[in-house]
């Protein structure tokens, strides 16, 4: 099921100090959907469009976090070639997040997350458990209009990741990772810009500048790898919108578990070099630390990738309902990716108004 729901359950309150404002949603849906997922120590199948319900007594509320970008840290003229290309994958934003949700020591678990978050992962052996089987390699993809790579400072350093422009009422949004737009907890990114359809350093639409970043508090407050989802409202350098200048993808939240899906990003570590557009995929499975509610599939882009989209079955032309997050060390090939339940559906609906 695509949704364009863009109707919000309470309306933003800005601030004009401090600039990061909340807005408090229903909670019990996503309380029923962790209980649900998490039964007998693993994670359960689940699909299907829900409806939202009204919180139970005592239930937490999830919060919509949204920074409002101060003009000077919106990064105008500061993103030269140069500085594009110095840039870091944003993947080791989460390396130590994903360390901590292994069963190994802590010392090996930290390695292994290194070995195979995004930035370290290449082409291999993907295994847990029973069952094990090899990942096909990345390949390059057709040149996207509406995927590109998103770039940013976060506490004193340039990094770089991926997005996809979205269908939203205000024509200029974007989805990335969580890691992408805030550190989890921490401080929001500044300079973020987004370009769209880069391939080997040229910019055919140019930078947009994100003037607005959205997350959930599950990431921003709590940095609960989940939830590993971002939005970026940006504006046009040229005065058209962004869905009108390079298209947009439809999107799809609350979907039946174990989908297959086809993987977009702009990996920059070995074999790769950030230059053009990869792609990979294939079916879906479950977490099997039964850590997050996040799946995993086949794919063995490196750091960069990022935050880039997830399209249930075919290519890009289809319906967005993931991004790229984090990867495990035990699961070499395996790239992991947030469910795109209720939570982060509110999340879109605050940012896409």
């Amino acid at each position: 099921m695509t949704t364009q729901n863009l109707e919000r359950t309470q309306k933003l309150t800005r601030t004009p100090n401090p600039k990061r404002t909340r807005n408090l949603k229903s909670g019990a849906l996503a309380a029923v959907l962790v209980g649900a997922l998490f039964t007998a120590g693993g994670l359960l199948a689940g699909g299907g469009a829900s409806a939202v319900a009204q919180p139970a007594a005592g239930s937490r509320t999830t919060d919509v976090d949204q920074w409002n970008v101060p003009q000077a840290e919106q990064g105008s003229h500061y993103w030269t070639p140069e500085r594009m290309q110095a840039a870091a994958p944003g993947d080791v934003l989460v390396e130590e997040k994903a360390a901590r949700k292994t069963d190994e020591p802590p010392q090996a678990a930290a390695q292994s997350a290194r070995s195979a978050s995004p930035r370290g992962r290449s082409h291999g052996t993907r295994s847990h458990g029973s069952g094990s089987h090899t990942a096909p390699p990345a390949v390059p993809a057709t040149s996207s209009n509406h995927i590109g790579k998103v770039f940013f400072t976060l506490q004193g350093l340039d990094y770089v990741c991926s997005g996809n422009a979205i269908v939203a009422a205000n024509e200029n949004t974007v989805a990335t990772a969580g890691h992408c737009v805030s550190s989890g907890p921490g401080a929001y990114a500044s300079r973020v810009v987004f370009v769209p359809a880069y391939l080997n350093g040229a910019a055919p639409f140019g930078q947009w500048l994100a003037t607005d970043l959205f997350a959930p508090t599950q990431w921003s407050e709590d940095g609960d790898i989940s939830y590993d989802t971002g939005f970026a409202v940006v504006q046009s350098p040229t005065g058209s919108t962004l869905s009108d200048t390079v298209g947009a993808s439809t999107v799809a939240f609350n979907q039946s578990r174990g989908l297959g899906y086809t993987a977009y990003g702009y990996p920059a570590m070995a074999p790769f070099n950030g230059e053009s557009l990869q792609t990979c995929g294939g079916g879906a499975i479950a977490d099997p630390y039964a850590q997050t509610q996040s799946q995993g599939i086949p794919c063995d882009l490196t750091g960069g990738s990022s935050g880039g989209p997830w399209f249930m079955g075919g290519d890009f032309g289809g319906v967005q309902n993931s991004n790229s997050s984090f990867g495990y060390g035990t699961m070499t090939g395996t790239m992991f990716g947030p469910y795109w339940g209720s939570v982060i559906e509110n999340v879109y609906s605050t940012a896409s108004a």
